[in-house]
């Protein structure tokens, strides 16, 4: 039979972490407890790192506030056993709420052993995710840019990106280059659009290359461009370094994820950054799932559902996923498009697409738990299903008849 006793920890600490200030509780099983108020500063921090170590504290638990716990992580990692804690499981009762009320709250909890850690991968992957994330808020500010340019130009009557297909095409570019450096002239400016846009719309290119530009717009369309280009070689950079850790420490991965339809490299780069190049933190797929936020939530009350909405999860995997099942669902013979099809029937297409989302997750789970690569799945079409339909439509037909 184990013993109790064994199972209950000596001394532990909670720290309620702010961006200037961290109150620390130590508490032991005998109740005694130390609290004490330090500063976010390195040299505070490696005070508060030696007295919790003279106090013979084994296990520390923090909220994930912001970005102010990295840091304080940093600093322990090497010395205890760290546990980070989402703050919605931890929240204090209203009216009653200090920080040295949750400083306490928090060690006590970890005391009795209800707190559950939030997923931590290893430094590396870790590494890869801040690589991943910063490439994630670079393509939002190249979008920004891109719909600053095609501000300027319609303020200079430029109307080159009706004509084109995306305002980042190479045809577009050149145009704005040209503008930079000085050539207005839409004859000039023609030459620099590709060939099929001058077949398709003819006279309509010229028309929309002969603008008023003064020499302001000018000024603030190069401005414009610089940021654009910076953002371009920025990401380049994050993806190339990205890439040179996948192939020196997860080459293997990199191949199984590969492997699945509607999974390029960048893809299956950002979801070794999130989920890890092991599925170890995660018992099951559907815990993946709940991680990454695509398993409806349980909101039921007196035998009523009265929400089915996705959960709030892990935003970065969950937007790399969905991009793939965009992908997936436009693939020839591919049975994610079979099964988009099929419930793109009985549901809209954006409930069809996070459907297809979490199917992937689930294969990705599959993959890095059995360690090899994907196989496609037979598509059989459900033939009872077809006789059911018929009879529908049967009897639908005998009642308009009738």
């Amino acid at each position: 039979m184990c013993n109790f006793n064994n199972l209950i920890m000596k001394t532990v600490c909670g720290l309620d972490v702010h961006k200037d200030t961290i109150f620390a509780c130590t508490l032991n099983q005998n109740g005694d407890q130390d609290i004490s108020e330090c500063s976010t500063m390195t040299p505070d921090l490696l005070r508060l790192r030696d007295r919790l170590k003279e106090l013979g504290v084994r296990r520390v638990a923090m909220e994930s506030t912001g970005i102010y716990w990295i840091p304080i992580w940093r600093v322990l990692e090497s010395d205890f056993e760290l546990i980070l804690v989402n703050p919605y499981f931890i929240k204090q009762v209203p009216g009653r709420k200090t920080d040295v009320k949750d400083s306490q709250w928090i060690a006590m909890l970890l005391m009795k052993g209800l707190l559950r850690g939030s997923y931590i991968p290893e430094k590396r992957i870790q590494e890869l995710r801040e690589y991943g994330r910063r490439a994630v808020k670079l393509c939002g500010q190249l979008n920004r840019t891109e719909m600053d340019i095609d501000r300027q130009l319609s303020k200079c009557n430029i109307r080159i990106t009706s004509l084109a297909s995306s305002i980042n095409t190479q045809s577009v570019m050149k145009v704005v280059q040209a503008i930079i450096e000085g050539e207005t002239r839409p004859e000039v400016l023609e030459t620099l659009v590709h060939g099929r846009i001058r077949n398709k719309y003819k006279e309509q290119v010229r028309a929309s290359l002969t603008g008023t530009i003064a020499p302001h717009d000018v000024l603030l369309l190069r401005q414009s461009y610089q940021v654009h280009n910076l953002f371009l070689a920025q990401q380049e950079e994050l993806n190339q370094a990205m890439s040179v850790i996948c192939e020196a420490d997860y080459q293997k991965e990199l191949s199984l994820l590969c492997s699945i339809p509607g999974v390029q490299k960048n893809s299956a780069m950002q979801i070794i950054a999130e989920v890890g190049f092991s599925v170890k933190a995660f018992i099951t797929a559907a815990a993946l799932c709940g991680w990454a936020g695509l398993r409806p939530r349980n909101d039921e009350s007196a035998g009523k559902i009265k929400s089915k909405k996705i959960l709030h999860g892990n935003k970065y995997v969950r937007r790399v996923l969905v991009q793939c099942a965009w992908a997936a669902s436009r693939t020839k013979g591919c049975w994610f498009k079979w099964k988009f099809d099929e419930l793109n029937k009985r549901m809209t297409s954006k409930k069809a697409l996070i459907a297809i989302a979490r199917k992937m997750l689930v294969v990705i789970w599959c993959i890095l738990y059995s360690r090899a690569p994907y196989q496609e799945r037979p598509i059989i079409p459900d033939e009872n299903k077809r006789q059911r339909q018929i009879q529908y439509y049967r009897k639908q037909l005998d009642a308009l008849l009738t």
